[in-house]
Parts: C-alpha cells; sequence; structure tokens
C-alpha cells in the first residue's frame, strides 16, 4: 500500500473520549506521555488509512497488516509527523546516508542501508526509518525480516515502505 495521490475523506472532528481508547493504545505501546488535552482533534479516511490528526497534523493512521506478512490485522502506529511529535524509541531502524534519497522519494528499504535495528522488530511489524547521523524520521513500512536478519543481511528488500517524507499524507494540510 502506498500513501502517494490519495485524498483525505470523512474528515470530522471528534472529542477526546471518542478516540481515548485508540490514544492509550499508542500510550501504551510506545511508552508516549501526551493524553492531547487542548489539540483540536479529528479523524478521517485516507485511501486505506485511518487517520488521528492534531490541530490539523496526521499523528496516528491504522491499516491492515498485508496477507503476505502474516495474520491480517488491523495495526495502529504513529505517523512521521506522530513519531516527530513524540520522539518514539521503538521499532526503528538507522539507515547510511546513502539510503535517504531513495527514501525520501518512496523506494523501498534495502538491508545494505540499514546500520542499526531495533532488536524487538518481528517480521510484518510496521517500522520507521531514521536517519543514523541525526535520528530524524524518514520513512515508516513494513518489516520484510526480523531485526536479527536485517542487521545480517546485505542485499535484498528489508522493509517495504508505505509512508515517507514529502508524500501526500505528510503534505496534508501543508
Amino acid at each position: 500500500m502506498n500513501v502517494a495521490a490519495r485524498k483525505v475523506k470523512k474528515r470530522k472532528p471528534v472529542r477526546i473520549k471518542v478516540v481515548r481508547k485508540l490514544v492509550e493504545r499508542i500510550q501504551q505501546e510506545f511508552d508516549i506521555e501526551d493524553n492531547l488535552d487542548g489539540a483540536f482533534l479529528e479523524i478521517a479516511q485516507f485511501g486505506e488509512l485511518q487517520l488521528l490528526l492534531a490541530d490539523k497534523d496526521p499523528i496516528v493512521m491504522t491499516l491492515k497488516r498485508p496477507e503476505d506478512l502474516g495474520i491480517v490485522e488491523e495495526i495502529t502506529f504513529p505517523t512521521l509527523r506522530g513519531i516527530l511529535r513524540w520522539d518514539l524509541g521503538k521499532r526503528w531502524c538507522a539507515v547510511d546516508r546513502g539510503a535517504i534519497p531513495f527514501l525520501m522519494n518512496g523506494a523501498d528499504c534495502m538491508a545494505a542501508g540499514i546500520q542499526i535495528v531495533d532488536p524487538i522488530i518481528e517480521r510484518g511489524d510496521l517500522v520507521w526509518v531514521r536517519d543514523e547521523e541525526h535520528g530524524k524520521p524518514i520513512a515508516i513500512g513494513w518489516a520484510l525480516m526480523d531485526a536479527e536478519t536485517m542487521d545480517k543481511s546485505t542485499k535484498g528488500k528489508s522493509i517495504r515502505t508505505i509512508h515517507w517524507i514529502g508524500d501526500d499524507l505528510w503534505s496534508i494540510d501543508k
């Protein structure tokens, strides 16, 4: 699933009590301390994604895991703007600077560019890719291998990119 060329539909304001379970799930899974008090919250449909927006920025997305990566189930994960907001420390891998231009154009992440991997990553997880030097998020994608395999591999795709800086999801309302 690629978020390029998608448009926001069914956008509506909500109160925190409507999305509290979603927010609590993200807070618990990623050790985030943000109750979103005072934020203008909206929910929206963006292609196959369900979004939670805070102050017009998409911060959380819910989507289905592809069949080829395990059990098809709904997965909730922060968007790149959510990762920037919360400074996540889980489910990431760091790439060298040679991989960055390709990832910024929506390319899948190749194993050769990955330098450091969070050891909790399993095949079929949503993971975020960051710049090795600065630690800033670049892309989000489906892990095609577990952390150990990703760390040892020198060729092949390791992450199927679904969201990157500069895509339509990143550019909502910008």
